[in-house]
């Protein structure tokens, strides 16, 4: 999460550095003690991409290029509303993947200017949430992300 630390560092407002360090930290801690998650994030053509692999490993996960092999699909595609996503993802999943199976399908707006340390930040602390439902609760579920559900 070293490049995620650079960027919070990088806030010129120390009150809010000093907050998005402390929401950070309570997510690393959290995570400390669970293990890696294997997920994968697709785009709108059910290709895997890393654009998002800082806060995703920041969050808990174990990223894969596998849709197969991942516990948790998270759609996402720079540009894309969650209503855009919610049109496209139906006829691209398939009933076999074990994230489909068990329920564990996420919907992420490009909702998050990742340049900006407070949208870095939240960013994870959404990840986090879908990835580890029950342990983080932020609030921002059917404004940036939804799980998606058959």
């Amino acid at each position: 999460m070293s490049g995620l630390n650079k960027l919070i560092k990088s806030e010129i407002d120390s009150n809010l550095r000093e907050e998005l360090e402390e929401r950070l930290a309570i997510v690393e801690h959290k995570i400390k003690f669970m293990d890696k998650v294997p997920v994968c994030i697709l785009d709108t053509l059910a290709h895997p991409g890393l654009t998002l692999m800082d806060y995703a490993e920041g969050a808990g996960a174990a990223l894969t290029t596998s849709a197969g092999e991942a516990a948790f699909l998270i759609f996402y595609e720079e540009g894309k509303t969650l209503e855009e996503l919610m049109r496209l993802v139906p006829t691209l999943l398939d009933e076999n993947w074990s994230a489909v199976k068990y329920n564990r399908v996420y919907l992420l707006a490009d909702a998050y200017q990742a340049a900006k340390p407070a949208d870095a930040v939240a960013l994870t602390e959404d990840i986090a949430e879908m990835i580890h439902p029950g342990h983080f609760i932020f609030g921002f579920e059917g404004d940036k992300w939804i799980k998606f559900t058959l």
